[in-house]
């Protein structure tokens, strides 16, 4: 932190006044089900967004990221909040600043922001949505506003659809936002209801492998996928009254299948109704301390991935598969919207040196680039320090 707050003083000339944590998120089982309809099973991680702040008597912003410190300090008004291409990533805290005026929250003055990330940028651990949560704690502190989390959230994710163009769901946003030590977030996307679930891990631990392979989401194959699945919805709705595919059990789902005319839409929703089901079977075995059950479901939601859905590619497919030949891993999946970004896995202790050896060799041997590995702790949400 020393470090950060003299590249504040270096960057802004002045000291900061207030500091700031927003984490990443991995998300344990529940992949492409948020726009579904369906349950995801994400938690907050450790590694995440720092964020330095002063607020400023005019209403400039001025802000600067050591990720990407080529672009330097991007300047904008509040006056002008529009998305510029050559601000980047400052079009994310950008857009979550317009979304709360245009909520009617009053923010009257700019600030001076530094951020800094030790998540990869595009690696599907949600960098995106750790700063825009980032940016409304900053937001809600500066300038004392009457806004609970779960409003911000939902600000957050309109950022992304409307100001940034993805069409993403809210599962990012709220596991970054509602994080909680040593707790999963069990979320019905589509109620938005949720339960906490413990995560009881004595001798395993989360680990993270990064394909180091870029993607993203703005122009993956990601907005294709909710247009399958929303016409194979549609060819469903002709005969069930449901309003998500994750409204179906996998019975439902088999008997009213072949109302789906194509074969390749017919995978899209199946994945989407398994997954779903995958996930509340999973929160169960978690809850009850079957972990090995646990790591089962995981397994079965990256094939489900790869061959239903078609959103893991070699890179992914290759971490996952070494993965499994293991010894002491419990389960390991691709996680995020796929195309590349990361892989998590559950390793017993005791075999995360072998694990990290093993899978790291064989991937470059095969990809012929490094992966790279974090060993994560379940974490709290977006906090002031």
């Amino acid at each position: 932190m020393e470090k950060l707050k003299e590249k504040f003083m270096e960057r802004f000339g002045i000291e900061h006044g207030k500091e700031f944590f927003s984490p990443g998120r991995v998300n344990l089982i529940g992949e492409h089900t948020d726009y579904n309809g369906g349950n995801v099973f994400p938690c907050a991680i450790d590694k995440g967004t720092f964020a330095l702040v002063k607020k400023r008597e005019d209403n400039k912003f001025r802000m600067y990221s050591e990720n990407f410190e080529h672009l330097g300090v991007v300047e904008f008004y509040l006056e002008k909040l529009e998305n510029e291409k050559e601000h980047d990533w400052a079009n994310y805290p950008k857009g979550v600043i317009k979304m709360f005026l245009d909520g009617g929250y009053r923010i009257d003055r700019g600030f001076d922001v530094l951020f800094h990330g030790n998540i990869p940028n595009g690696a599907g651990l949600s960098s995106s949505a750790s700063i825009e949560i980032a940016t409304a704690v900053i937001l809600k502190d500066l300038f004392q506003l009457d806004i609970e989390m779960t409003e911000m959230i939902k600000l957050c994710q309109k950022a992304e659809n409307l100001f940034i163009g993805v069409n993403s769901g809210i599962m990012d946003q709220f596991a970054v936002g509602m994080g909680k030590k040593d707790h999963a977030i069990l979320l019905d996307c589509n109620t938005l209801k949720y339960e906490y679930v413990p995560v009881i891990l004595e001798e395993e631990v989360i680990v993270i492998s990064n394909t180091n392979k870029r993607r993203g989401l703005a122009d993956s194959k990601y907005n294709e996928r909710r247009e399958e699945c929303e016409k194979a919805l549609s060819e469903l709705q002709e005969k069930l009254k449901i309003n998500a595919l994750g409204e179906l059990t996998i019975e439902e789902f088999e008997e009213n299948k072949n109302l789906i005319k194509d074969e390749v839409r017919r995978k899209r929703a199946k994945h989407a109704v398994y997954e779903n089901q995958r996930t509340l079977k999973a929160q169960k075995e978690l809850s009850d301390g079957n972990l090995s059950e646990f790591g089962k479901l995981m397994n079965q939601s990256h094939e489900s991935l790869r061959d239903d859905y078609e959103v893991t590619g070699i890179e992914l497919d290759t971490l996952v598969e070494i993965a499994w030949e293991q010894e002491g891993v419990i389960g390991s999946r691709m996680t995020g919207a796929g195309f590349g970004g990361c892989t998590v896995s559950i390793v017993r202790t005791d075999k995360v040196e072998s694990f990290i050896k093993n899978v790291g060799e064989k991937y470059k041997e095969k990809i012929g680039y490094d992966a790279d590995f974090y060993i994560v702790e379940v974490s709290e949400g977006a906090r002031i320090l």
